[in-house]
């Protein structure tokens, strides 16, 4: 597991212990973007930063053992591996959406007209390898074909106009036809990038989820433990005491969306300014009708961190390496420094909503005991 820190490095821990395992030092600048998909290389991990390179990680020895520059005065803030050779390395830049061939490393197209600002995210699809989705401070969302000679007269199949500074995109439904979008602004919008049309849009996003987050909490002697039922209080008896208080949260921030493609369901994952995380359920709009509509919090995740969260690992990311029998339900990351594993006694699924209190690890940037101990 990767994590990448405010002093651009990248370190390295087991996602089932916890334990350290070492860093890779290299960028002089934020890093942007981290990812162990470079294809055929599970030992490599690829970074992206502001100071104008993409770097290569062997995993084994923390050495770099490649690296990209995207030219000077350049700033790299997402890449994505694909193409329809599987061989392309799309970049993320000021403004332009670049691409090499990562088995030589040589540039092979540049696109500079499609976006006028920062291009935030660079996505090939899922299943469409041919197929590259840009997002934009600009507020665009751009799909490419990169078959060929890649070039925007004949490669850019079509543009999403979001309206507002794009902060994160990813994908969902059936066969990833469709793209959430979070922006800079807080709102929440799914998009179908085969029909080109937006099919939801949640302005007020924050709102909504504000006002579905209401926990019931319950203090039994010395341990604490947070509980909630579909955004419903639930009353606990044990040792005949009761301590019952009604808090209210407010959703300050979006971290990320999270899509279960054996449900067919879309999260998405708000935070507190003190730390706490809920996963809110989205209900789009049959066509049988309805209105479109964000539920009450199933999952969240309280008492880890003491500040913004900026990152979160689900363990079913990590296929076929954790089982969920190990009970582990995440990480995250935050802005106190803090890396956080949460355990769940229950599958994360639509037919039950709960709290994780099981904090099992609150790994320190500088702290060795926590690195051997995480439990």
């Amino acid at each position: 597991m990767a994590v990448s820190l405010s002093s651009n490095a990248v370190k390295l821990y087991s996602p089932l212990t916890g334990q350290y395992l070492g860093e890779c030092r290299g960028h002089s600048a934020t890093v942007n973007h981290i990812s162990f998909n470079v294809p055929s290389s599970p030992h490599i991990l690829c970074s992206s930063s502001s100071d104008a390179t993409i770097r290569f990680w062997d995993t084994r020895t923390f050495h770099q053992v490649s690296f990209i520059n995207a030219g000077p005065s350049e700033e790299v803030f997402s890449f994505s591996f694909g193409g329809p050779a599987d061989n392309l390395l799309a970049a993320g830049c000021k403004s332009q959406v670049v691409f090499w061939d990562w088995r030589t490393m040589k540039k092979a197209a540049c696109l500079e007209e499609s976006h006028m600002e920062d291009v935030t995210q660079v996505h090939f699809v899922p299943g469409h390898q041919n197929k590259l989705l840009s997002a934009s401070v600009d507020g665009l969302m751009c799909l490419f074909d990169t078959s060929g000679d890649i070039n925007e007269d004949d490669h850019l199949e079509s543009v999403l106009n979001v309206g507002t500074s794009i902060g994160k995109v990813g994908f969902c439904g059936d066969s990833n036809q469709k793209i959430w979008c979070l922006t800079h602004i807080e709102t929440l919008s799914v998009w179908d990038w085969k029909e080109s049309i937006m099919e939801v849009n949640f302005e007020d996003a924050r709102s909504l989820t504000s006002d579905r987050w209401t926990l019931g909490h319950v203090c039994i002697g010395l341990r604490c433990t947070s509980l909630c039922k579909y955004g419903q209080p639930t009353w606990i008896l044990a040792w005949g005491r009761i301590t019952y208080l009604l808090v209210e949260m407010t959703v300050d921030y979006f971290v990320d969306c999270y899509y279960s493609m054996d449900e067919n369901r879309l999260w998405v994952i708000g935070g507190t300014n003190s730390g706490t995380l809920g996963y809110f359920p989205l209900y789009c709009k049959s066509s049988q009708g309805g209105a479109s509509t964000i539920g009450s919090a199933e999952a969240v995740l309280l008492g880890g961190h003491a500040g913004t969260v900026r990152s979160i690992l689900p363990m079913s990311r990590l296929s076929g390496r954790i089982t969920q029998s190990q009970g582990i339900f995440g990480w995250t990351g935050g802005e106190d420094g803090r890396l956080c594993c949460w355990l769940s006694d229950e599958a994360f699924d639509s037919n039950r909503s709960f709290i994780s209190s099981a904090l099992v690890a609150k790994v320190q940037k500088n702290s060795r005991k926590s690195r051997h101990s995480p439990y």
